[in-house]
């Protein structure tokens, strides 16, 4: 788990701060995690039925899909349910989930799914969670 870090100060004055560092918080993971509305049941989208036709229905409500336009945190660990194969990768400050994007983040699953998303069958999760 990674350590949180400490808020950037204020570097330049109130009025000129917009202007002169726009994206000043850009990419930090400070603060509590992501409210739940940035997620939605894999479930309700229609490509998660296709990518992932061996979960059950129960199993995909279960299943917590990134909404598109949010910012990855840097150094969790995902699965991009559209390219399986890939295997997890850990987001950065940089990456945004688009629309069509099926994007799970390892914290909001339970180790049995994340297993079978990495297309594991019986084994135990290895690593910190992400």
């Amino acid at each position: 788990m990674t350590k949180p870090q400490a808020e950037t100060p204020h570097k330049h004055p109130a009025e000129y701060e917009q202007d002169l560092n726009p994206d000043a918080m850009k990419g930090q993971n400070i603060g509590a995690d992501s409210p739940a509305d940035d997620t939605v049941s894999a479930y309700d989208l229609k490509g998660t039925h296709v990518a992932l036709p061996e979960f059950t229905s129960d199993e995909l409500r279960e299943l917590r899909v990134i909404m598109p336009g949010r910012r990855l945190e840097r150094s969790a660990t995902y699965i991009d349910l559209n390219d399986r194969e890939r295997g997890e990768f850990s987001g950065d400050s940089h990456m945004m989930t688009q629309v069509g994007d099926l994007i799970v983040a390892k914290k909001h699953t339970n180790y049995e799914l994340w297993n079978r998303l990495r297309g594991l069958q019986g084994a135990k999760r290895t690593g910190t969670e992400g």
